[in-house]
């Protein structure tokens, strides 16, 4: 593995990593920033995009515009999905063992659009899968009843339905956007066997092309970022002492951390095997769910652990990472 390898392993585990770090910060004060922060991220990456990819426009596509626009609504609401369901009492640590689960939905819609064949040992693995986020779901939603037990008595029965009703739309709709997001790996899939491989290109319109429809969400993001304006201000001495609202410091790193991240991945693609991408972004997820538990004191029983380690073993397995490190050693 080459220095250029390293580099890009050591940027995904800095940005990915640092990235939900300010994204959790963030929800924790603001649990409806969602689409603010989506916002957020679709303009710097479409703006960074413009400059350095297609150079103020006068770079030749590959693609023609109207091809994207499937992947374009896919990737918009996805990314909507993903951010808003933190308003729904969805916790951090849930969020990202249901997205982990993705094998899943790629598997049911690769057997069903693509007729693929799959072997028996991934079928295992994804078994394993589906009961590991089973586990976390379930005892999440005990979780949800647990707090509303501390409450007062008065009202306490509707108020428990009410948050355990929105709970489960935020894990129906997180579920909903994981196989979204695999029909959207299947057409990027299929533009890049028409066009070839133009991931920094794709990577720039889906991202600019969905900003108008962030009109529609204007009074929300408004409201939160009134919100983000007036939160508590920290005065910076790197920068002479100037003082920056806490939730702007929270919003600008997870902007920044998310490209970096986004871009790592791209760059760790080109430089390593798909194996070796699967191994360090299923390890990159684990310690940002482990940090998650450890820093911000999420609730997180022997049964989520149990969940997890299902999640992360039946991932391991399905990429055949096991027998390939067992014929590795004898090899040597």
């Amino acid at each position: 593995m080459n220095a250029r390898a390293h580099f890009a392993i050591a940027s995904v585990f800095l940005g990915c990593c640092s990235g939900v770090v300010f994204l959790e910060s963030l929800v924790k004060l603001d649990p409806g920033a969602g689409n603010l922060i989506t916002a957020a991220q679709f303009a710097f990456i479409a703006l960074e995009g413009w400059i350095f990819t297609a150079k103020f426009g006068f770079a030749k596509r590959v693609i023609r515009l109207r091809d994207y626009g499937l992947l374009v609504a896919m990737f918009f609401l996805t990314s909507v999905i993903n951010n808003y369901v933190f308003h729904l009492n969805v916790p951090m640590t849930l969020h990202m063992i249901i997205r982990g689960g993705s094998l899943i939905s790629n598997m049911c819609l690769g057997t069903i659009l693509l007729r693929r064949q799959y072997q028996v040992r991934q079928y295992i693995a994804v078994i394993m899968i589906t009961v590991g986020i089973f586990i976390c779901t379930y005892f999440s939603s005990r979780n949800v009843d647990d707090d509303d037990d501390d409450d007062d008595s008065s009202g306490q029965d509707s108020d428990k339905q009410t948050n355990m009703f929105w709970w489960l739309v935020g894990v129906l709709l997180l579920v909903l956007a994981l196989f979204i997001s695999s029909y959207m790996g299947i057409t990027q899939e299929l533009l890049y066997r028409r066009h070839g491989k133009c991931a920094r290109e794709a990577l720039l319109f889906t991202h600019l092309l969905p900003l108008p429809a962030f009109l529609f969400l204007q009074e929300n993001i408004r409201t939160h970022w009134t919100l983000v304006m007036e939160s508590e201000p920290q005065r910076l001495q790197w920068l002479g002492g100037v003082a920056v609202p806490l939730l702007l410091i929270y919003l600008i790193g997870n902007v920044l951390m998310q490209h970096l991240c986004i871009s790592s991945v791209y760059y760790l693609t080109t430089e390593c095997s798909s194996l070796t991408v699967t191994l360090i972004l299923t390890l990159r997820k684990f310690v940002s769910l482990v940090f998650s538990i450890v820093y911000f004191r999420n609730p997180f029983t022997l049964y989520h652990w149990l969940g997890t380690v299902l999640v992360f073993v039946g991932t391991l397995m399905f990429a055949n990472v096991f027998p390939r490190q067992r014929k590795a050693v004898k090899t040597d």
